[in-house]
């Protein structure tokens, strides 16, 4: 939805410089959740982006005088959002990913990506793009671009902002925008899968939840042979942020193998979803705690009926993503 077709709650007050922080703050934290999936998408880190939120409403609270809506009170933040982004980027990441590995990459909950499902739940096309473009392999693939390419991709598909809102926003002209965006959408072609159904993954349907839940039972076992049944030939593994992308089931279970997954027991999985895809956390039994604790999270990508995708991530994204800092003998979970 662009800013034009915002609906009038979204606009604020003419002018902003004469208004208190209390009242300022309370016209902010309504975008809060979409400037964070925005930074996100940017970033590619959770953390990062809730970094990025917060210096956006410091830098829009100091610079409110400039608010002279003559666009809305969204897009004005958008723009401060955008270039707090592009900052960070050039301070803290110069240089895109290479070689199909993203070391920042972090997980998203869907309980918070919700939130903004609600809110778009009578608009499905708008719905179906985000999910796309929240799943993991979208986001690996936009960490390849470089920055301001990469917002002028996000802005113009993923947001649906015109080319001269984009311009206004990144101080470009509307070729230049334009030309960005082309290099983009060239660019992201070489790093989404191969086809367009890998992208965005199965339905949730029976067929899935149920992969899932055998995926589950045979990692909880250890059991390689039943893990190596679930995988395609060409399936990723990564393990953010540790430096890598194995690719190909026989490298992938070989891996497995010398890290010693076989001999590994006492796991605990919970079911969960986040980026909009299937994901298990597991917890690994402490003696000396006497209960089970965080250990890593896998998120998986489902294509035609097979594993495509594995992602694993360590115990340190389990306090965003809402889950459990442990879980007693019986599995419930504990203080």
């Amino acid at each position: 939805m662009s800013a034009d077709t915002r609906p009038a709650e979204d606009l604020a007050p003419t002018r902003l410089d004469d208004i208190g922080e209390p009242e300022f703050s309370g016209l902010a934290e309504r975008h809060r959740r979409e400037l964070h999936v925005h930074c996100y998408r940017m970033l590619g880190s959770f953390e990062d982006a809730e970094d990025t939120v917060q210096e956006t409403f410091l830098r829009a609270w100091r610079r409110r005088e400039t608010f002279e809506g003559r666009s809305t009170f969204r897009a004005w933040l958008y723009r401060i959002a955008t270039n707090a982004c592009l900052d960070l980027l050039a301070k803290c990441r110069p240089q895109p990913a290479t070689g199909g590995e993203v070391p920042w990459l972090q997980p998203y909950p869907d309980r918070l990506l919700d939130e903004l499902s609600a809110d778009d739940a009578d608009e499905p096309e708008a719905v179906a793009v985000a999910r796309e473009t929240i799943e993991l392999a979208y986001l690996v693939a936009v960490q390849h671009l470089a920055p301001r390419p990469r917002a002028v991709l996000i802005l113009r598909d993923v947001l649906g902002w015109p080319a001269k809102e984009v311009a206004a926003f990144l101080g470009d002209s509307v070729n230049s925008v334009n030309s960005a965006l082309q290099r983009a959408r060239a660019g992201l072609r070489e790093h989404l899968p191969a086809e367009r159904q890998d992208w965005t993954g199965d339905e949730e349907d029976a067929a899935t939840r149920d992969l899932v839940r055998r995926f589950t039972e045979a990692s909880v076992a250890t059991d390689i042979p039943a893990l190596t049944a679930m995988l395609r030939d060409d399936v990723r593994f990564a393990m953010p942020p540790t430096q890598g992308l194995t690719v190909g089931r026989d490298t992938v279970v070989a891996g497995w193998i010398e890290d010693g997954y076989e001999g590994m027991k006492g796991l605990r999985p919970v079911p969960t979803a986040v980026n909009h895809q299937p994901a298990v956390a597991y917890y690994l039994w402490q003696e000396q705690e006497g209960a089970y604790l965080p250990l890593t999270i896998d998120v998986l990508r489902i294509t035609g009926g097979a594993i495509t995708e594995i992602t694993t991530f360590d115990s340190d994204q389990f306090p965003h993503l809402g889950l459990p800092a442990r879980l007693a003998a019986d599995g419930t979970e504990r203080e």
